[in-house]
């Protein structure tokens, strides 16, 4: 059971963003002092990246522990108790969406770099360093 009432749970929800979140803002502003420049939720690609360095041909995305079913991509939803049918679906819907992207990327020639929100938390200079190796 969920420990949140619909009103507290549906504020909670309203707040998560698809764009300018927290890792996302501090992978970009790393990448900035390393003097790379990039372009910001680029549209013109599919999937539309967090973070794409045109130049190198590099599309970088940041994906969210829960939203992309991070340990649990075998089994997307698992980690869900309430709702459960509804959070299969979409998070594997997540899932299946993001191996579409990264083929349809690849095939256009674009090296598609995927960072967990956690790992940019963790370690901030190692997504930083993987970024430039292949940028440089």
């Amino acid at each position: 059971m969920d420990v949140l009432t619909k009103e507290q749970r549906r504020k909670a929800m309203s707040r998560n963003r698809a764009k300018d979140t927290r890792p996302e803002v501090r992978l970009r502003k790393a990448l900035y002092h390393q003097r790379l420049r990039y372009r910001k939720n680029y549209r013109k690609l599919p999937g539309t990246p967090d973070i794409a360095l045109t130049r190198q041909k590099i599309a970088i995305f940041v994906d969210g522990d829960f939203w992309h079913a991070r340990g649990h991509e075998t089994h997307p939803g698992e980690q869900v108790t309430t709702n459960k049918e509804y959070w299969v679906k979409h998070l594997s819907r997540n899932v299946e969406r993001d191996r579409e992207v990264t083929d349809t990327l690849t095939e256009q020639g674009w090296l598609v770099l995927r960072f967990w929100e956690s790992d940019i938390k963790r370690n901030l200079e190692a997504c930083v360093n993987t970024i430039l190796a292949y940028a440089r």
